[in-house]
This record gives structure tokens, C-alpha cells and sequence, in this order.
């Protein structure tokens, strides 16, 4: 693509940040700066791209000769970096969300209008192969007009409130992560309502939210990453039903009603006919151009498509899918989702940011989450010879799935439990599945007593702490007894895989 006009980016947090570095070579965009507080990630950093600028100072950072900065710094430092870059003359990229409070929204939206730059927001999900079909689909009035849809961003995140994003335990080790270990699921509302804007066009209007309380083992109390549903009222009068968060199973389903057709969109499949009793076909979604190298961008092609449309937006004065209005209300559904929670689900209706008067409304409005403190989950007279380890024992313990397959507590949970349903398991591939699981609980035992052991050691210093009652808890819920009794659980596990069983063909 070397015929494409060349865009100087910068990027502003290096961690999430990085991701985009293989998008930005095939696209002629050249990354000439990099920034972040962090020396691990600016070394990172400079093994991609050697030849950068690299600075910790965020002012010698904007002051370096590029054309446009591409923000993945904290979740809530996105508004004040946005403008200071706008300030600074610069284009600008940034992470989801746009900003943290509805103040902030204001001066961000004021910002990009005084600076006259092009603001996008980083928002991938809407351009996956899918949902940039299903969203060719819609404008060719395939699907008439929205009805209604069901979409999900069900994530587990829980072992990412004890790291970095590259997965390194947070240091120092007694504190959890500084905003994944409470923020509110709402927040990320973008995930999952985004693709429905994006594909019908359609604007949130009004949010419902009711509160939720449980989370699964192993968060802090008070953390948001539990189960938080949406309803949202479009602009048509069409009703989303949106949910984010963390449970004991991710979704990402994405279905969707018109007046024509409906779509299960992560299955390609659409019913024709503008009735229940339509026909229902299979399709095979296509990319419309780069479709090779968007497939390699990760996130589903969701990160080369948006530095596409950004780079057009600056260099080819193409209006871009996520502008500064748009942007704003996908976040303000989020922030006012939160608001409505407060209200035990009554509906908040969402401003539209398009307006001044409406804005002159929310300019002094600060109002955000409130919060644990997570630098002080455990008291502030604490042995940190014994608390400095809780993130690295969380991690330990809480290890996500990986290639190599299920580590940790979920290792443990799914290999237990599956041995109580095994009889009842169809089909010798799952089976087999439990057998595997089994051994590999059997073969790291004494590795996962010891994490256990230390885990509890932990707990049991600082029972009353946030952090002391997080550990106890995971470890209760994950057969803690079973594990640290290796002996006994040793021979269980050597008696359960050597007993015949008719329904497993060995």
C-alpha cells in the first residue's frame, strides 16, 4: 500500500497501544513516537519499532513532529489526553470510552470544535468481517427498519484486576490494578451497543438499568465486572437489549430484528421473508477490500479497519463512523446507565452532545463511580512480606485459558465438576475432554497446592481486608480442601481415571 498518502502517528500508551503497530505498517502509517510511564512497555515498544521517538514526559511527547496521536493510555485519563493532543495540533485516535464524566465530555467536544482536527474513537467490534456485512446488508434495506436487538459483551476479566495488560503481576504486589479492579461494566457498553449504531444507523435516546449485585468468586467487593444489563431506547423507538461484564461464561451474541429480516450476526445466518415463519439461510460474510490483512490486524480486523477510516478521515477528508457526537453517545449511554443503576432501573435519558444547550446542562458535572481505593486492600500497617505477594498469587491462581489449555482455579473447578457430570456428558470427545482435565489436575498438584497454601497464608494474615476476603474467596469456591489434602486427592484422582467406564471407549 505504498501508494497511499503517509500518516506520522504517534501512540500514547504503549501496552494496548502496540497492538496497532502491524496495522499502521501495511497501512503507510508511520509511527514515528511513542510515549509511556512505564520503562517495561517503552522497551517493548522499541524492540517493534526501533527507530521512534520514545519518552516517558507527555509534553516532550506532543512537541515531537507528527500528524496525529492514537491514545490507549488509563481508561480515565482518555478525555484530558484527547485534549491536550487537540491542543498540542494533533489528530486524534482514542481508546475506548471517550471520557469518564459528562464534564469532561463537554470540554472534549468543545475541544475538537475549537481545534478544527478530526477526533475518532477507537471503537473495533462495529468492523469485524460480520458486522461491516451485516452492515452492507442493512443499507441495502434488506432488514427495513430496527426493531429490536440482543447484543453481548460478556467478558471474564477477573485475572486482568491483578495485572498489566501484558498479563505481568501488579507491582508493588499488595496493590490491585488501578482502574480494572473496579470499574463498572457500563463503561464498555461500546462493545456490544456500538455494532448495533454502527449497522442501523440509529442513535440510544434513554437506558435502563437495573442493579446487580452477585460476581463470581474472586473479584474485590464493591468491582463492577459483574453482569450488567442494558435496555436502551433508539431514536426510533426501537429497543436494545445490551450486556456487558464477567460471568461464569463469555457471550458475544449479536442478533437483531427489522421489519424484514432478522440475523443471528456471529452465526451469519438471516431469516427472509418479514416473519417469524421466514426463511432462514446460512450466509458467508466477505470483506469488501484488504481483507487479508485486516484478518491478521487481531480483534477481528477491528483494529486495522478503524486506523483505516481514521487515516482516511485526516488525509482523505472522509467523515469517519465514530466522530466526536458519535462517540459521545455511545459513552454517555454507559454513564447514564450507571445513573440509572442508582435509580434502581428507572430510565436516564441520554444528552446529545450535538447541542450546546444541552451541553451547557452537564458542563459542571463531575459525577462518576464511586470506588474502592485499590492501593489499600489491605490495611495500612500490613507486613509486606507477606501482602507483597497477593498479585502474583492471584495470577498464579487465576491463570486465564491459555493455548496450551485451562490452568489454575479453572483448571481445578471445570475438572472436579466434570467428573461429577461425567455419566451424564454426550459424546466421547467431551469425555475425553474430562479425562484430559482430570490428569492435568493430577500431574500439577503439588504445584497448585503450594499457590493454594500461599493464597491462603495471605488470607487468613488479613481476613477483614479487601483483599484478604477476594483470596478466601476465590480458594473456597475452587475445591481449596481437595487441593491442599494432595495425599488423599492424589489417590482419588489415580482411582477415578483407572475405573472402567462403558460409556468411554479407551
Amino acid at each position: 500500500m505504498s501508494d497511499k498518502p503517509k500518516l506520522r502517528l504517534g501512540i500514547w500508551g504503549l501496552g494496548r497501544g502496540s497492538n496497532f503497530i502491524e496495522s499502521c505498517r501495511y497501512l503507510n502509517i508511520e509511527i514515528v513516537a511513542g510515549c509511556d510511564t512505564s520503562e517495561h512497555m517503552r522497551e517493548k515498544f522499541h524492540e517493534m519499532v526501533p527507530k521512534a521517538f520514545l519518552t516517558a514526559d507527555e509534553d516532550e511527547f506532543l512537541q515531537y513532529d507528527m500528524d496525529a496521536v492514537l491514545i490507549a493510555t488509563f481508561f480515565t485519563s482518555h478525555a484530558a489526553h484527547s485534549i491536550k493532543a487537540l491542543d498540542a495540533g494533533k489528530h486524534v485516535l482514542c481508546e475506548v470510552t471517550s471520557f469518564f464524566t459528562p464534564a469532561e465530555g463537554v470540554a472534549l467536544v468543545e475541544a475538537v470544535e475549537r481545534s478544527g482536527k478530526v477526533y475518532q474513537l477507537a471503537e473495533n467490534y462495529p468492523f469485524r468481517k460480520d458486522c461491516l456485512y451485516f452492515k452492507r446488508l442493512w443499507e441495502q434495506g434488506i432488514f427495513g427498519d430496527l426493531i429490536y436487538a440482543e447484543f453481548d459483551y460478556l467478558h471474564e476479566c477477573r485475572s486482568l484486576c491483578y495485572t498489566y495488560i501484558d498479563d505481568t503481576p501488579i507491582e508493588p504486589g499488595y496493590w490491585a490494578h488501578h482502574w480494572r479492579s473496579w470499574l463498572n461494566a457500563h463503561y464498555y457498553c461500546t462493545h456490544s451497543l456500538g455494532p448495533v449504531m454502527q449497522i442501523t444507523g440509529r442513535r440510544p435516546i434513554k437506558v435502563c438499568a437495573p442493579r446487580t449485585t452477585p460476581l463470581i468468586p474472586g473479584y474485590i467487593e464493591g468491582a463492577g465486572w459483574g453482569v450488567t444489563p442494558e435496555l436502551i431506547t433508539m431514536d426510533n423507538g426501537a429497543l436494545v437489549r445490551n450486556l456487558m461484564g464477567g460471568a461464569s461464561g463469555d457471550s458475544h451474541r449479536m442478533d437483531i430484528w427489522g421489519t424484514h429480516a432478522s440475523a443471528r450476526i456471529a452465526q451469519s445466518e438471516i431469516r427472509l421473508g418479514g416473519s417469524g415463519h421466514g426463511q432462514v439461510l446460512k450466509l458467508n460474510p466477505r470483506w469488501d477490500s484488504m481483507g487479508e490483512a485486516a484478518e491478521k490486524a487481531g480483534h477481528g480486523g477491528g483494529d486495522f479497519w478503524e486506523l483505516e477510516f481514521f487515516r482516511r478521515a485526516i488525509l482523505e477528508n472522509q467523515p469517519g463512523p465514530w466522530d466526536i457526537y458519535r462517540s459521545c453517545d455511545v459513552t454517555l449511554t454507559g454513564i447514564m446507565a450507571i445513573r440509572s443503576q442508582e435509580l434502581d432501573g428507572a430510565p436516564v435519558e441520554i444528552p446529545d452532545f450535538r447541542r450546546k444547550e444541552v451541553r451547557d446542562k452537564f458542563r459542571n458535572d463531575h459525577r462518576s463511580q464511586q470506588h474502592f481505593d485499590p492501593r489499600a486492600i489491605f490495611p495500612a500497617d500490613q507486613d509486606t512480606a507477606i501482602t507483597g505477594e497477593f498479585s502474583r498469587v492471584m495470577c498464579e491462581t487465576d491463570a486465564l485459558s491459555l493455548p496450551d489449555g485451562l490452568k489454575g482455579c479453572i483448571l481445578v473447578r471445570a475438572a472436579f465438576d466434570g467428573m461429577k457430570l461425567f455419566d451424564e456428558i454426550e459424546g466421547d470427545a467431551d469425555r475425553y475432554r474430562v479425562v484430559a482435565l482430570v490428569q492435568k489436575v493430577l500431574a500439577q498438584l503439588p504445584h497448585l497446592a503450594d499457590v493454594y497454601r500461599r493464597g491462603r497464608a495471605i488470607a487468613d494474615a488479613y481476613p477483614d481486608s479487601l483483599g484478604g476476603r477476594a483470596m478466601r474467596d476465590l480458594l473456597d469456591n475452587y475445591y481449596y480442601d481437595k487441593i491442599i489434602d494432595e495425599e488423599t486427592t492424589s489417590r482419588e484422582l489415580s482411582a477415578w481415571l483407572g475405573t472402567p467406564r462403558p460409556t468411554l471407549k479407551r
